[in-house]
């Protein structure tokens, strides 16, 4: 603790002149600058330009099992890639491979043409 003397010392010094305040932006105020440079090198941010997995063609489909779902139905077809490309070619595209896989019919019957059949979900996993 201070000795007297000490206190009056401290208290006759001019007190130092207070900082700034540093203005924290608010949920209407624009981001900083640096934080939208620091999205867009990340790579986790680059937008992936490529082709969708149904518009692929069999040959550049790197995955073993190809699976695709009614969601409708909840049916699920498998089917090995290299057996795909020894039935259909290996410059068939998935989506029509996929459509010929579900083409035995949907377990949801409506009664109307136009209604029935299997709504395919291409799964990228």
């Amino acid at each position: 603790m201070p000795t007297p003397k000490q206190m009056e010392k401290l208290a006759s010094r001019p007190s130092r002149q207070p900082e700034a305040p540093v203005a924290t932006p608010g949920p209407a105020d624009d981001l900083p600058e640096a934080y939208w440079d620091s999205i867009i090198r990340d790579p986790r941010g680059q937008i992936r330009t490529g082709i969708p997995i149904q518009q692929r063609r069999l040959s550049e489909i790197p995955r073993h099992v190809l699976r695709v779902t009614c969601r409708r139905c909840d049916r699920i077809v498998e089917i090995q890639t290299v057996d795909a490309v020894r039935l259909y070619g290996a410059h068939a595209v998935w989506k029509d491979v996929g459509m010929k896989l579900l083409d035995d019919g949907c377990r949801e019957q409506t009664g109307r043409l136009e209604e029935d059949g299997c709504w395919p979900s291409f799964e990228t996993t």
